[in-house]
């Protein structure tokens, strides 16, 4: 595979797709979902919601806050999870301008 060339883009053009990319599984769709709803949690509390080994997960969260979408703090033995708030609005309005784009009418398309 050839170079990215991501310099050829906007920030912005760069910072949806590493968004996308970071939420382009759906073990990561899951893990955001069960933030969403309990707001925070250990990793265990994960493993015993989703069919996924403690690793995998570890691996999955570890993409999350990659991309800012997750922050994790270490209590005692564990490591507690929680969406990033103002990362999060942010993603959000990102993909609201997005997808709030008006398609142009055309009279031909494939």
């Amino acid at each position: 595979m050839g170079v990215s060339k991501t310099e050829h883009f906007t920030d912005l053009q760069n910072e949806t797709a590493n968004i996308a990319k970071a939420l382009a599984h759906p073990a990561r769709i899951a893990i955001v979902e069960f933030l969403l709803a309990k707001q925070t949690c250990i990793v265990n509390d994960i493993v015993g919601e989703l069919p996924l080994a403690q690793p995998t997960i570890s691996q999955h969260l570890k993409e999350l806050k990659a991309a800012g979408l997750v922050k994790g703090n270490v209590e005692g033995t564990s490591v507690c999870y929680c969406l990033d708030h103002e990362r999060w609005n942010r993603v959000r309005h990102i993909f609201s301008n997005l997808f709030d784009r008006q398609i142009q009418q055309q009279t031909k398309c494939c």
